[in-house]
C-alpha cells in the first residue's frame, strides 16, 4: 500500500514540475532588459515601504528626518537582497546535488535545472540593484555562514526543500507589497516583481516536493526535519537586516537595535509574511512543537 501511495505522489509532483516548465517557458524575465538600470534614483523614495521597515512604530523612527527614514529602508532592502543571495547560492547547491545523476527525461529534474537558472538571474540581478543604490553588500554573521555551510552540504530531501521554502515565503509576502509601493524606488518595484513571478513557481514546486518526500515518513523523521527546517528559518530570518544598516543612516545602532528587537508592529508584519508557511508547515506534520518554539522566538508564528 505504502509503495501504490508513493507512486501516485511521484506521479503528481511530476505533473507539478511539467507545468511548471510550461509556465516558465511562458512567463520569464532577463533582469538585464527589464530593469531601468540608468534611470536616475528619485531622492524623495523609500527602499522598500516604511512599514516593513524594522524601526517604523518606534519612537526613533519618530524622530528621524525623512532622509534618514530614506536612507535606512535602501540599506535594509540591499541587506535582504544580500542575504537573498547567499540563501540562493545555498539553495542551488541543494538542489544541484538532489538532482545529481537522475533521469534527465523527467519534468522533476528539467524544472530543478530551470530553477537554478532562475537564481543565478535572481542573485545578478539583486547584486546589481545594491550596485546602483551605491551599497555594499552586507554579509551574514560569521557563524551562520559556516551553519549555512553545513546545511547545505547535508540538508536533503523535505528538510532541504523546507529551507528553501522558509526563505522564499517570508521574502514572497514583503516584496509582493514592495511592488505596488508607489512611495518605493522604481528599481525595487520592478526587481520585486520579477522575484514574485519567477518565485511562485519555485515555492510550488518546493511544497510538491516536500509532499512527496515526507509522504509515509516515520513519527522520528517527521520530527527532525521539522527541528532542522526551524533552525534554517532562524538562520535565514536573523541575518535579513544587518545590524550594519543602522550606522549607515546615522543613527545610535545600540538603541536601533534594542528598539528594532522590542518593535511589536514588525513582529506583526513578519507573523502576517509567515502565515502561509506556517499553514503548509502543520499540515505536512512539520510544525512540531519544538519547531513552534523557534517560530515563535522569530515572530513567525
Amino acid at each position: 500500500m505504502t509503495s501504490t501511495v508513493s507512486s501516485i505522489d511521484t506521479i503528481e509532483a511530476e505533473d507539478v514540475s511539467a507545468r511548471l516548465l510550461d509556465s516558465a517557458a511562458q512567463l520569464s524575465y532577463d533582469p538585464a532588459e527589464e530593469v531601468a538600470w540608468d534611470e536616475p534614483l528619485d531622492p524623495t523614495l523609500f527602499g522598500l515601504n516604511p512599514e516593513w521597515s524594522t524601526l517604523y512604530g518606534t519612537a526613533m523612527w519618530e524622530e528621524m528626518t525623512q532622509e534618514q527614514r530614506i536612507l535606512l529602508t535602501r540599506h535594509e532592502v540591499c541587506s535582504i537582497m544580500s542575504t537573498g543571495i547567499w540563501f540562493e547560492m545555498i539553495l542551488q547547491q541543494m538542489v544541484l546535488r538532489d538532482q545529481y545523476c537522475k533521469d534527465s527525461s523527467n519534468s522533476d529534474f528539467q524544472f530543478a535545472l530551470t530553477e537554478i537558472a532562475d537564481e543565478c538571474r535572481h542573485s545578478i540581478m539583486f547584486a546589481r540593484a545594491c550596485t546602483t543604490m551605491g551599497i555594499k553588500a552586507y554579509l551574514p554573521r560569521r557563524m551562520s555562514i559556516e551553519l549555512g555551510r553545513g546545511f547545505k552540504a547535508i540538508a536533503s530531501a523535505e528538510a532541504a526543500y523546507g529551507g528553501i521554502l522558509v526563505a522564499e515565503e517570508v521574502l514572497d509576502v514583503m516584496q509582493r507589497d514592495w511592488m505596488r509601493g508607489e512611495n518605493v524606488l522604481p528599481l525595487v518595484r520592478t526587481t520585486s516583481k520579477i522575484h514574485v513571478v519567477e518565485e511562485s513557481r519555485h515555492m510550488t514546486f518546493a511544497r510538491a516536493q516536500m509532499r512527496e518526500r515526507i509522504q509515509g515518513k516515520s513519527v522520528a523523521r517527521r520530527k527532525s526535519s521539522a527541528l532542522v527546517v526551524a533552525i534554517a528559518a532562524r538562520i535565514i530570518v536573523s541575518n535579513m537586516v544587518n545590524k550594519g544598516v543602522y550606522e549607515a543612516a546615522g543613527l545610535d545602532a545600540d538603541r536601533a537595535i534594542k528598539e528594532a528587537k522590542n518593535n511589536a508592529h514588525h513582529h506583526t508584519m513578519m507573523r502576517t509574511s509567515s502565515e502561509h508557511l506556517m499553514a503548509f508547515l502543520l499540515d505536512c506534520g512539520l510544525a512540531t512543537k519544538p519547531a513552534e518554539a523557534i517560530y515563535r522566538r522569530l515572530h513567525m508564528l
